[in-house]
């Protein structure tokens, strides 16, 4: 517990002591004890006329905050209590009354606890009420802040000695590096670039899909500038209090004017530059008032000279024009994936933090992974160190690699489960019509791995990996795909004369990518036409729906067209694995006896009609020399349509 936590528990526990010690005192009064008002006091005065020995004595303890208190003591073994006003005349007619009565009066010394007691009673409950009040604004605030900070900047100072970074920790990068090394040298000497009239760029936009490095390449420039480094999200700027995201960008730019020349970074800025006009507030929205003051701070009257805005989104395109205009963020950076070199380059850097073998190929390994990202590479080895770790291993092999690849890419191992015969054998069957449709075909995409066992949520999976970096598919390619999709059903057909509910999945990848061919690569005989035009709302990020553009007769055209490319496909997969089919029974009948096969093992079934003795041959070795060998990578987009799998149990013939 904080020395914080510990003031506010002593504060309450005392108000709670000191509410319960006043509650006693005053509710708790002695039998004999009858508290009376001045006036009936005076009567009893009066009273004792008739009888002088009513009252025997009567005490007098001035009080200057309520009056005199008077105690007096009847025949009756009771006492009465009573405060007379504090006022001379008041107490020269009360001695003269009980002196004429001969009433013996004793003087007493004020009793300063008494009067501590009765400031206290006063004034205590209105103390208690104004320090909880104040702890609760604190609390409000967070730990650490103030009452009524609401509209104060959350961006954050990064100081030169915390994690700093450079261009030599950003790697796959190198013209993205190049083009912000012109940002580096005007923060290093702006002079220089005001004196010949240039005016650099007041605001970077960095585009690219999440994991390329956009945020450790924003930390890279302020290392390499070594300026001050304000970094905030966009969500930071908007809280439910109307106003606070506006009075917040003041405050930043107002900090950041302080200590230019310097870099503001707002990362994940599409949380508060989305097209205006588009929430649910209208003008009066949150939002767009945060981003009407950023559009003013930014390029406004006001000058912000040697201040630059660095964003980071992965959602360009709902973004603001304003604020993309020249003048605002007028120059942007598409961080994009690595190629294979990038990719070595980043696996080296990550590599660096891990302990491996020397053996280790990091080449083989970076062309067996196009299409990974920098996080993911950073996942990858990570993967790998934790499963060399679990394996009871002190250095990470290349065999640990590629099995973290075959993770990432098709799921976790489920051995523990236990699957009939028959599911087996069905699902076998379906991911050799897969591999063999595809090694037949020619297609620019090579078998990485088959197995039975189930990984994640399928059966079975067959995953394939782009021979090279892919950056386009010819309508050739794009057909190709379509059949090995429906490889697997058009073997379960041609081996048991039946269908099962693990092709949902091929058939959904095939019907999408044929009506993408259809309707938006222009690639049917319905010519280059864009049909279907999608409802985007950039509020929400997501598209509504898609409103048709065309006639119901042409749509019925466009469906003729999708089911045409369909069966025609199937029909070739089929087709296929009825002219190898001594090849599809061999390649379905090792599957079942080693369970998995990589794509060095599928080429020796394949091509040299390697036996299952072979095959179990093959992998001893493999698993005695430490090593696995490293096959070619595919993008996410990529495994998401080309992994195949079965899904579900296999309908009972």
């Amino acid at each position: 517990m904080g020395k914080e936590s510990w003031v506010k528990a002593a504060l309450v526990w005392a108000a709670i002591i000191i509410l319960f010690v006043l509650s006693f005192k005053f509710l708790y009064k002695p039998h004999e004890d009858v508290q009376k008002t001045y006036p009936q006091f005076q009567s009893y005065v009066e009273k004792a006329a008739g009888d002088p020995q009513s009252i025997l004595s009567v005490s007098i303890r001035s009080d200057n905050l309520r009056g005199d208190e008077i105690t007096a003591k009847l025949k009756d073994n009771t006492s009465v209590i009573t405060y007379a006003p504090a006022d001379d005349g008041v107490r020269a007619q009360l001695r003269k009354d009980l002196e004429g009565k001969k009433i013996p009066i004793n003087y007493e010394k004020p009793d300063e606890g008494s009067m501590w007691i009765n400031f206290l009673t006063m004034w205590l409950p209105l103390i208690i009420i104004v320090v909880f009040m104040l702890l609760f604004l604190r609390n409000m605030q967070g730990a650490g802040g103030k009452a009524m900070s609401f509209g104060k900047s959350r961006a954050k100072l990064q100081s030169d000695s915390a994690n700093k970074v450079t261009f030599k920790d950003v790697a796959g990068i190198e013209e993205v590096k190049q083009e912000c090394s012109e940002i580096v040298a005007f923060l290093k000497d702006h002079k220089k670039f005001q004196d010949i009239g240039a005016r650099i760029p007041k605001g970077v936009l960095m585009m690219g899909a999440p994991g390329t490095g956009k945020t450790l390449l924003a930390r890279a420039i302020a290392g390499e500038a070594g300026v001050p480094f304000f970094t905030i999200s966009g969500s930071d700027f908007v809280e439910m209090f109307v106003g606070v995201g506006a009075s917040r960008v003041r405050d930043l730019f107002e900090n950041a004017k302080k200590n230019s020349p310097c870099i503001i970074f707002i990362d994940e800025i599409d949380a508060v530059g989305r097209h205006r006009g588009a929430g649910v507030g209208g003008g009066h929205d949150e939002r767009e008032q945060t981003l009407n003051q950023l559009l003013v701070e930014m390029d406004g009257f006001e000058a912000n000279d040697a201040v630059i805005v660095i964003a980071a989104t992965n959602r360009p395109d709902v973004l603001d024009p304003a604020l993309l205009r020249p003048g605002r963020f007028d120059r942007r950076v598409m961080v994009g994936l690595p190629d294979v070199r990038g990719r070595k380059e980043i696996l080296g850097v990550h590599m660096k933090k891990i302990r491996h073998t020397e053996d280790i190929n990091v080449e083989r390994i970076a062309l067996g992974t196009p299409g990974f990202s920098g996080a993911d590479l950073e996942n990858l080895c990570n993967e790998a160190a934790l499963m060399a770790a679990r394996n009871g291993m002190k250095r990470v092999t290349e065999k640990d690699f590629e099995a973290a690849k075959d993770k990432i890419l098709m799921g976790p191992e489920r051995r523990s489960a236990v699957l009939p015969k028959e599911t087996i054998k069905v699902t076998a069957y379906h991911e050799a019509g897969h591999a063999l449709v595809s090694h037949f075909l020619k297609s620019r995409e090579n078998v990485h791995k088959i197995t039975v066992i189930p990984r994640g949520q399928a059966l079975g999976v067959t995953a394939y990996l782009p021979k090279e970096d892919v950056y386009g598919y010819s309508k050739e390619d794009l057909l190709t795909k379509i059949a090995f999709a429906m490889g697997g059903r058009a073997a379960e057909e041609i081996k048991f004369s039946q269908f099962t509910t693990g092709a949902s999945n091929d058939i959904q990848q095939a019907t999408e990518l044929a009506r993408r061919m259809v309707c938006q690569f222009g690639m049917s005989r319905l010519g280059p036409i864009n049909f279907g035009q999608k409802s985007e709302n950039p509020f929400l990020g997501r598209d509504w729906g898609e409103s048709r553009n065309y006639s119901e007769t042409l749509a019925h055209e466009i469906d003729m067209e999708v089911s045409k490319i369909i069966n025609t496909q199937y029909e070739l997969a089929k087709q296929v694995l009825i002219d190898h089919m001594d090849v599809f029974e061999r390649v379905s009948n090792i599957l079942l006896e080693v369970e998995t096969l990589d794509s060095e093992e599928f080429l020796a079934v394949v091509d040299t009609e390697a036996t299952s003795e072979q095959i179990k041959e093959m992998q001893a070795k493999k698993i005695s020399s430490g090593n696995s060998e490293g096959d070619q990578g595919g993008t996410k987009a990529e495994q998401a349509s080309t992994i195949n799998s079965l899904n579900t149990t296999p309908t009972p013939a």
